[in-house]
């Protein structure tokens, strides 16, 4: 369901030489790859990174978790810009986009995803959402089609038929859900310290930070430092957690969603997630057979940074056989 606390290499990004007031900056990738850093009006900040990519291919939409950011899909979106143009958005309250008093719920954030479709992507896209942005993707999916052109769901937030197992998980998530709790529980993890934060992360959702590029967690560790006195950022994760379990504690509501969309589905899910039942996707995908089901094994809960080339090699596939969408007029 989610990644870490706010600030986290999973659960938050940073900005190589990116001025957190500026309109639009460089935005340097750990492999060298430069995209366009920009923050935009959609009820407030919303900050974003166009990676680019192939003009005549499809646009597709990179959302993260609970607390993530563009970071999570550094590794992973210049393998796509060869084929088609990628944006990868900063949900309000976390990454660079501060939650200026807005509330960081599931449904609020389905609100910010849709004027981003309408207003900056400016046509049909492929929604590609992580965790909680694999919910939220579903939701805007169903209730604006006339937005989405496929839709790709990595480890994405499921119901299935029982909770997780992980003692580690369920006591993390426990804490997040009870009042007081939650917010005392962020303030004693940042004293363990930023970098030590986020290789603990890395290893609950399943990834080696030995994998991991240096320079990526390093500068992971360093906007930890820089995002954890911006007012209201616990809050929005805090906000965001309880709101996912809220949905997944009574998920009638998700699973109509699910039901109405009619778009291609491409739903793939590491077999080896500990915060992801991996028993819950694949009771999703047995109720939904047109949908594409790919597992992978030895995979954890963030494949875009444990395997990206693999998780590349099977949205490309996808990609190639999503039907074109018809010339105006």
């Amino acid at each position: 369901m989610g990644e870490a606390a706010p600030g986290g290499l999973v659960d938050a990004e940073v900005d190589a030489g990116v001025d957190a007031g500026c309109d639009a900056a460089t935005d340097l990738a750990t492999d060298g790859t430069v995209g366009v850093s920009r923050t935009v009006d959609l009820g407030g900040p919303v900050h974003l990174v166009d990676h680019g990519g192939r003009a005549d291919g499809p646009t597709v939409v990179l959302v993260h978790g609970l607390g993530g950011s563009h970071l999570n899909w550094d590794l992973f979106a210049p393998l796509l810009t060869p084929h088609a143009r990628v944006l990868a958005v900063d949900l309000p309250g976390f990454g660079r986009s501060e939650p200026a008093r807005r509330r960081a719920t599931v449904h609020s954030n389905v609100t910010v995803l849709q004027r981003l479709l309408r207003e900056v992507a400016g046509e049909p896209v492929v929604l590609l959402g992580n965790s909680m942005g694999g919910m939220i993707s579903v939701l805007t999916a169903a209730a604006t089609p006339d937005l989405v052109r496929g839709l790709v769901l990595v480890d994405a937030a499921v119901p299935g038929p029982r909770p997780t197992r992980d003692p580690l998980v369920a006591l993390t998530f426990t804490a997040y859900a009870l009042p007081g709790v939650g917010e005392r529980f962020l303030r004693l993890r940042r004293r363990a310290g930023s970098r030590a934060s986020v290789v603990t992360m890395l290893r609950l959702c399943g990834v080696d930070p030995a994998g991991v590029p240096a320079p990526l967690i390093e500068r992971s560790a360093a906007l930890v430092e820089q995002r954890q006195d911006v007012e209201g950022m616990d809050e929005a994760f805090l906000t965001a957690a309880r709101s996912v379990l809220r949905v997944l504690a009574d998920p009638r509501d998700y699973r109509r969603a699910m039901a109405a969309i009619r778009v291609p589905v491409l739903m793939v899910q590491g077999d080896r997630d500990r915060l992801v039942a991996v028993g819950n996707a694949r009771d999703v995908a047995r109720r939904h057979p047109a949908w594409r089901y790919v597992e992978l094994a030895g995979v954890g809960h963030v494949p875009q940074l444990q395997v990206p080339g693999r998780l590349a090699a099977e949205v490309l596939g996808w990609l190639d056989d999503l039907p074109a969408v018809p010339l105006p007029g």
